[in-house]
């Protein structure tokens, strides 16, 4: 190796917030980010995994990486605005926000009331529009670092893409997802600001709900052609490449990562 070449982690230097980073695919983002040498502000209405085991904030200390914890609901502005400043307040800047919290009401169209529609569309499409709208205010501002002063990363879906029998609100808001993921890259290009989405298909990850019914399992199992279904760390390693310099002239990009899923 030539003294020229210096190996580093992917992320060195990176500042990121990750909500929902308590659990599942929030939380293997979160853990592979640190890994890779990012700064993280973790962000979740709890601190408790629902897989269990120790949190994600001391699994990251515990390593040797730097994160901190803020207790944030995304559909109150009021918290994501304290979020971004306090991320800004102990690292310097925001490069990189991944919207992922989300919840869902495993309902279809007539079984889904009023409450549940608006329980989810407050968390997940008003949270990601907060969550978006809170960082472009602070990285429109910024330095820009490797051509780009700040990359935004919105979690989609398969289902807002296409069908799921029994999801009607979680599908209609990931198909807003990636709506405002296209149209904050192109009205925010011209500031260097980069925006893309990543749709997982089926993940297994410790959530309850409708998503563990050993039908759909079986079914997502039998429609997918890889071997096997999906992991959070697939979708923490995409998170990885578009929160990173090698993601270059890619942004309003729908990252599907669903072995293969929709390709049949």
């Amino acid at each position: 190796m030539s003294p020229e070449f210096k190996v580093k982690e992917l992320l060195e230097g990176t500042v990121a917030v990750i909500t929902g980073a308590a659990s599942g695919i929030g939380r293997a983002i979160a853990l592979e980010y640190a890994r890779e040498g990012a700064r993280v502000a973790l962000a979740d209405i709890t601190t408790e995994p629902l897989e269990g085991g120790e949190t994600t904030l001391d699994l990251i200390v515990k390593s040797g990486g730097e994160a901190f914890f803020e207790r944030v609901d995304v559909g109150q502005w009021d918290q994501v605005d304290r979020l971004v400043s306090a991320t800004v307040a102990r690292f310097g800047r925001l490069d990189v926000m991944i919207n992922n919290a989300a919840i869902s009401s495993g309902t279809g169209l007539l079984e889904t009331t009023g409450a549940q529609w608006e329980d989810v569309m407050r968390v997940n499409l008003t949270g990601m529009f907060y969550g978006c709208k809170r960082a472009v205010q602070q990285m429109i501002g910024q330095e820009p670092r490797d051509e780009a002063r700040g990359r935004i990363i919105n979690l989609g879906s398969q289902q807002g893409i296409v069908t799921c029998p029994g999801e009607t609100p979680y599908g209609v808001s990931k198909a807003g997802a990636i709506y405002i993921t296209r149209q904050i890259a192109c009205d925010y290009a011209k500031d260097l600001i980069i925006c893309n989405t990543i749709s997982p298909g089926k993940i297994q990850t410790g959530r309850p709900g409708v998503g563990q019914d050993p039908t759909l399992v079986e079914n997502a199992r039998r429609r997918t052609p890889w071997p096997r279904l999906g992991k959070p760390q697939d979708i923490a390693n995409a998170a990885v490449f578009l929160g990173s310099n090698r993601a270059t002239y890619i942004t309003g990009a729908n990252l599907v990562v669903d072995g293969g899923w929709l390709a049949r």
